[in-house]
């Protein structure tokens, strides 16, 4: 069993990457707006059910997979590094498939503030993240997240052995995910 966390800031292209490792690899793709797009037809995620309800549905999933005869599991996500409560969410998910006995491997992606307002933008992000598709307000939400967070890390934060850091400004998603297959024998 594997679970592949691909984390960084949004519109880095995380969903773009885990959809190309999902058809070389076989692993099935959870990106974050799955669970969110979801409840937000109930509840805001910026609500605290939203993101209680959010997270339900996120660890239900994590622990039927972690249990299943699956090869295993993409999941994308915005990792907040200057939070403690994300840093022990990620554990929390780690913890589901380690204690199954499988492995997990950590993916950082991380480009320009340039790219990602043009990401911000493409066919394939609004198709499959229907919040996302009033571009101008997530745009403003995009530049105004990054003096609230940190989404990528300092050199040496990430412990893990299963890690790698990849600049994806000029890569195309289906050279990052053959990076990615290459780096950790997916």
């Amino acid at each position: 069993m594997k679970l592949v966390i691909i984390f960084g800031p949004q519109a880095v292209g995380k969903m773009t990457v885990g959809q190309e490792l999902e058809k070389i690899t076989g692993l099935k793709l959870f990106h974050n707006h799955m669970s969110i797009d979801f409840v937000s037809n109930f509840f805001s995620y910026s609500t605290k059910e939203g993101q209680r309800l959010v997270i339900l549905f996120r660890d239900e999933i994590f622990k039927a997979v972690a249990k299943s005869d699956l090869d295993g599991l993409i999941f994308t996500f915005v990792w907040g590094f200057d939070h403690q409560s994300e840093w022990d969410y990620i554990e929390n998910i780690c913890k589901i498939f380690e204690d199954q006995g499988g492995t997990v491997y950590f993916v950082e992606l991380e480009t320009d503030l340039k790219t990602r307002i043009e990401r911000n933008k493409s066919p394939n992000r609004l198709e499959h993240k229907p919040l996302k598709r009033d571009v101008e307000r997530f745009e403003k939400e995009l530049i105004d997240s990054m003096n609230k967070y940190r989404m990528n890390s300092h050199e040496g934060e990430i412990k893990r052995e299963n890690f790698i850091k990849i600049d994806n400004t000029d890569l195309s998603a289906e050279k990052a995910a053959e990076i990615i297959k290459e780096k950790f024998g997916l």
